[in-house]
This record gives structure tokens, C-alpha cells and sequence, in this order.
């Protein structure tokens, strides 16, 4: 049954079921139709015990089918009626009313291969506190997608990044941080920073996580629990078996939209994390060049014709 919950920037858990081991949380906003698919995938994976699914915005005949959803089977919960609360709040809602000891992001765009929940949820286990594990993201055609295991994103990587000049000019690729191209580990392994398309994390560890940051809208939040969690002494790592089709790039949403989302909250994140002077200097001297490159994407991509 649907349920209105009061919106906050950090989650209160007010529901546990002990026996109710995995939780998985899908924030929806506009999605189209690889939605539908999403949530089948998280339906048939026998792992999964609970599935809250916070909609913060879809048409109409979305609305009436997550509705049918819920009401037919007893694992899912339909938050609605918040309206656009943006991904950082919508998750923390999500979190809240979750039963699971295991909390386990999923995009709405993405789905779950055989084994990848319960691949997730085992590598937290004995890690150092808060522990955070990311899937293996992949492109349709099964090649690695970008950002699934990187190192530290700085405002120098993100403008080399945007630009693409770290892969054209040799002497810059020392600053490329994207790790898809480089062998895969036997098992999981430490990274700086995992895609949060998917990853599991324990119920205690996002508590003390304090859960996302509500004041990122949309993107970098990810990035921003990862930095948290090792700067806590936790761990964060890339699980190169438990794996995940992205699509990407199915939003109903002007792609500007997003892009100027995204590059707000690198500038955020940057000053954020800015530890000196000289550092919050650098950070806001480059944080309208990181929002311009950014938005400028989408432009350019418009204007020579590709999607």
C-alpha cells in the first residue's frame, strides 16, 4: 500500500524485520519503459526480501502500473506523493521505511544479472565499518561501462575528464582515474570511488553514514558516500563478479537538466572536501569552468548531431 513519508536529508529507520536480510531501494523519476524491466529483475532474484521503490515523479500510466505492482506483491513498497525530491533525498526516504540488515541501490535503469545481490551483500561482510561494495557496471554490449571503479575525483580529473583531453594528449593521461580498461581482479577490490548505479551497504553502516547528503540533487552523491566512508576508515570496494546492465541515458529528462545537476554537485563536492585554503581556493575558482564543461556536453552533443 502506498505511503506518504515526511522527506528528510538523512534517513530514520523506523522499520526493521529481522528477518528480512536484503532491502533494495530504486528511486524513480521519469525513467521510461527499462523501468518495468528493472523492477522484474529485482522481482525474480530469490536474495532479495523487500524492495521499496520511492517515486519521485512518473507519468501517469507509470504511476497506475507501480501501483498494480505493489499491490500484488507483499515485498514491495510504493512511497509517492512527494514530488521531486531529487536522488540524495528520495534514497534516504527509501532507506527509512527499509526492513533489510543489507540495503542494496539500484538505478531504475539497470538491471540485476543472476548472483549480483547476493555477491554484493556477502563482500561487506568482516570489512572495516562503514563498508560500501559497487557491481561491475556494463554497457548493453557487455563491455565495462566508464565509472564503475575510479580513483579520486578531483576539479583537475573532472575538467580532463569532461574535455577529454587526459585521452588525447599523452602527457595528461597520468590523470585519467577510470579503471575500466585495466585487467579485472580475481575478487573485490579497493577503489576510491564505485558507481552508485549498484552497491550494497549494511542497514548499520548507512546509519552511521548518516546516509546520503540531501543537498546533492542529482549525481555525485555517490561519490560523496564513498569519500565519507574511507575518510570514516571504512572500506569501498569493486566487486568484479557481481555484475549489472546500465542502459543510461533512458531519462525522459532534458539531458541539460542532468548535466547541470551534475555539474553543481561536483563544484559542491569539491569545496566540500576542501581541506586547505589553497584547496578551497582551487575549488572555487574552478567550480564555474567544472558547471560550464558540464552543461556544455549535451550542446555540443546537439549541435554535431550525436546522441
Amino acid at each position: 500500500m502506498n505511503k506518504l513519508v515526511p522527506v528528510r536529508n538523512f534517513p530514520h529507520f523506523e522499520l526493521e524485520d529481522p528477518s528480512a536480510e536484503v532491502s533494495v531501494i530504486m528511486v524513480v523519476y521519469m525513467t521510461g519503459p527499462a523501468l518495468f524491466t528493472s523492477i522484474a529483475r529485482v522481482l525474480a532474484d530469490p536474495d532479495v526480501d523487500d524492495f521499496v521503490i520511492v517515486d519521485n515523479g512518473s507519468s501517469e500510466p507509470d504511476q497506475a502500473r507501480l501501483f498494480a505492482i505493489s499491490q500484488t506483491d507483499d515485498r514491495v513498497r510504493l512511497l509517492q506523493g512527494h514530488g521531486n525530491i531529487g536522488f540524495a533525498k528520495g534514497a534516504n526516504l527509501g532507506a527509512s521505511a527499509a526492513r533489510g540488515c543489507f540495503l542494496v541501490f539500484l538505478n531504475p535503469d539497470a538491471f540485476l544479472e543472476p548472483g549480483c545481490v547476493r555477491a554484493l551483500v556477502d563482500s561487506t561482510k568482516g570489512q572495516p565499518s562503514p563498508c560500501i561494495v559497487g557491481a561491475r557496471v556494463l554497457n548493453e554490449d557487455r563491455t565495462e561501462q566508464r565509472g564503475a571503479r575510479r580513483y579520486e575525483v578531483t576539479p583537475v580529473t573532472t575538467l580532463l575528464s569532461f574535455t577529454r583531453l587526459a585521452e588525447m594528449v599523452p602527457a595528461l593521461r597520468k590523470f585519467e582515474i577510470h579503471l575500466e580498461s585495466e585487467p579485472l581482479p580475481e575478487g573485490p577490490l579497493p577503489v576510491p570511488t564505485i558507481s552508485g548505479a549498484c552497491f550494497a551497504v549494511g542497514r548499520a553502516d548507512f546509519r552511521s553514514l548518516r546516509g546520503f547528503d540531501g543537498d546533492f540533487f542529482l549525481h555525485v552523491e555517490d561519490v560523496d558516500l564513498c569519500w565519507r566512508a574511507r575518510k570514516m576508515g571504512g572500506a569501498v570496494l569493486f566487486h568484479p563478479r557481481a555484475e549489472v546492465v546500465h542502459l543510461g541515458h533512458t531519462s525522459l529528462v532534458e539531458p541539460l537538466f542532468v548535466e547541470w545537476f551534475k555539474g553543481l554537485g561536483l563544484a559542491r563536492y569539491f569545496v566540500k572536501r576542501a581541506d586547505s585554503w589553497p584547496r578551497r581556493l582551487l575549488a572555487y575558482g574552478l567550480s564555474p569552468l567544472i558547471v560550464v564543461a558540464s552543461v556544455s556536453r549535451p550542446l555540443l552533443r546537439r549541435l554535431t548531431g550525436r546522441s
